[in-house]
Parts: C-alpha cells; structure tokens; sequence
C-alpha cells in the first residue's frame, strides 16, 4: 500500500492519474475540535486493479504541496468520483478555493439508479462490488501518526472498491438515459455558495419559537458574532456558545458583566474576555437595531395552507406508484412538503421541476385536477384517463 508524502511523488501520481478517464476520490478529517475541517488523509485511485493504481496521501507530512492534486481536481479531462462528496469538497474549497470538476457522486447516481435514499458505501461495496468493508477504523484519529495498517486498509477500500461503482452506475445511467438526471441533482454540490457561511445569514439556522422583531434582532446579532468569532479562531460554534444560551441571552438581554455572570447556561469562558464582551456587544446591537431593519422569519407560506387532505393522500399514492415503477427512492422525487403544497394548489414546487417533472410532476398535476384517477390493480396502482 503505497503513501504518499512528498509532493514530487504527489506529482507523479497525479500525472499518471490525468491520463484516465476518472480518479475516485475520498478523505479523512477532524472536525470535533475546529470551525473548518482539519484535512488529514486523501485517498486517489485510478482505473485498474494493480496496487500502485491506488494510494494514499498525507497532508500532514512535512514540506508536501498538495497543489498537484488541486490541478488534477481542476483538469475538466478527468471525472472526479466521490460518495457523498459533500464534506470532501467544502474542505478542498476552503483550502485551495476550488470544487472539482467534473464530478461524480455515486450516493447520488445510486439514488437515481433505484438503490434507496442516501444509501451508504458500505451498502454499495457489498451490492455492487460483492465485497465485504471493514468499518472499524471509521472513527479513528486520523491525525495521529503513524497510521495503522488497519486505518490504512480502511482508508483504501473507500476508493478501491469505487471504481467498480463507478463504473456500473455510470454503464446503466448510460443505458437508461438517466445521466441528466445526476447532473441536475449535483448542481448544489457545485454550488460554491453550499460552501460559504456568512455570519449575517447565521442567525437562520437558530430554532426560535418567536417571531417577535426585537427579540430576532438579538437573536441575529449574537449569532452573527459568534459564527465571525468562531471562524476567525477556527473554533466549532458551541465552543464559544450553544444555541440554547444565545436563546437565554435574546430573552434576558444583558446588559454588564454582572448580567452576564447571571446565564444559567453560558459556558464558563463566554463569561469573560473577548467573548463577553462581544456578547454584550451584540445584545446593545440588537437592542439600537432600527425598526425597519429588523430581521423577519422567512415566510414559507405554509402556515395558511388549504391542504386538501384527501388530495395530499392520493398524492402519496401516486408517488409511491412512480417510485416502484422507475426504482428512484420516494424522498428524491417528492418531499412530503412538496405534496401538501400541490393538495393546496401551490405550483412553484421542486417536484413539477427538471426530471421530477417527467417521472412524477406532470401526472401529479393532471391528479389535483381531476384529468386521471388512481385504480388498484393486484399490488401495483395504475394511471385511469378521466
């Protein structure tokens, strides 16, 4: 098994590499204790089944650029595979400002290929490449050196065995037309903005039983200061303060370090320093904040829904229909959010969009307006013309 750790052999491999049609690709990393993903293992393999067709490369080692593995992730001539690539590329865009391309994403073609929601690798491997997977090591410290042979075994077989699936979802993709139909689904992944976390959007993910604007405003300014502070330290966010205390702080509103010594729920080391006084900082900010800048929940729309109940229960019917008929899991067609808005005629739904359009949006709207009925026939349901 062969490691990298020097950029001269990270050169030559990826050299190599840039002559196939595709490289599969994976990390490891710690999180618990940063803001931004800690990189410390990078796993490539190319087409083929000799083991200098896959290696491993240390991040960590002394003195290694990882600049030519970024020209590789960015030559357009190489597909770059991944399962569930979502946290492997937010940690290449914050390190080197890139997202590979083009991408594969074999959770995603799998989803497609009717191999169930958000099917795991291990399902895969054991599928498709007919291979037991070894997971004990998933949960390792992988910033410790030397690594083990067992986390090394492990850390292959995430790229090895990828080829395989790789190769077969992409042959029945082909044979059922349904490549389109990926690329659709990875368009977020591409997005650079999946990626960024801007401090003044950061209050929107704080669960808040009010929708009171001063409270909000609070709310928002606390949360816009720890997520830059978090950042800038590259801390994870509960380690300068957790939701539930940011909730406490909106409501009590302190206003000196006396008030703040008060929270049941602040941790020790928000009590003091730099922190408290951001804190106070941000309460005054949200106090001073003008009327009309207060910030607002985002209105769904939801909430005066006219859901006809009887409407949404056919609806489901109807999906379940098109999920066994095309093998695509349920929840990649339709959300159930997406069901009540079209029993309560709302039309601008992801599910009347792109490809869900075709497998199941166009029948659904044809159902809400009585074109066609549903009719049990033995275990399957079929489409009657009204």
């Amino acid at each position: 098994m062969i490691t990298i750790t020097t950029t001269e052999a990270l050169a030559e491999f990826c050299s190599r590499a840039a002559e196939h049609p595709y490289v599969t690709v994976d990390t490891e990393f710690l999180r618990e204790r940063t803001y931004y993903s800690r990189l410390c293992l990078v796993q490539l393999a190319m087409p083929g089944d000799d083991d200098s067709d896959a290696v491993l490369v240390d991040p960590l080692a002394a003195g290694l650029s990882l600049d030519p593995l970024y020209d590789l992730l960015r030559n357009e001539d190489v597909v770059k595979v991944f399962h569930a690539a979502r946290q492997d590329l937010e940690i290449f865009y914050v390190d080197a400002g890139l997202i590979p391309t083009p991408l594969f994403d074999t959770q995603v073609a799998a989803m497609v290929c009717g191999h169930g929601d958000q099917v795991g690798y291990e399902t895969l491997v054991r599928k498709i490449a007919r291979a037991p997977l070894d997971k004990s090591s998933r949960f390792t410290d992988w910033s410790r050196r030397p690594l083990t042979e067992a986390q090394k075994k492990y850390a292959i077989g995430d790229v090895t065995y990828l080829r395989r699936i790789y190769e077969e979802l992409a042959a029945e993709l082909e044979e059922t037309g349904r490549g389109p139909w990926v690329e659709e689904e990875l368009a977020t992944l591409m997005d650079p903005a999946t990626y960024r976390v801007e401090p003044e959007d950061a209050w929107l993910r704080v669960k808040t039983r009010t929708n009171s604007g001063r409270f909000l405003a609070v709310v928002k300014e606390l949360a816009r200061f720890r997520e830059g502070y978090a950042q800038s330290r590259n801390l994870p966010r509960n380690r300068v303060y957790k939701d539930d205390a940011l909730l406490e702080l909106a409501s009590t509103k302190p206003a000196d370090m006396k008030d703040l010594g008060r929270s049941r729920l602040l941790l020790r080391e928000a009590r003091r320093g730099e922190i408290a006084e951001g804190i106070l900082a941000a309460v005054k900010a949200g106090l001073d904040m003008p009327a009309d800048k207060m910030p607002k929940v985002p209105a769904t729309g939801r909430e005066k829904l006219q859901v006809n109940p009887a409407l949404a229960d056919l609806l489901r019917v109807l999906l379940k229909a098109r999920s066994e008929d095309t093998k695509v899991a349920q929840k990649l067609i339709a959300s159930a959010a997406d069901l009540d808005l079209l029993a309560a005629g709302e039309r601008d739904v992801p599910a009347l969009k792109g490809w869900r359009a075709e497998v199941f949006g166009q029948d659904a709207i044809r159902l809400c307006e009585g074109r066609i009925a549903l009719a049990a026939k033995g275990q399957s349901v079929r489409v009657v013309e009204v």
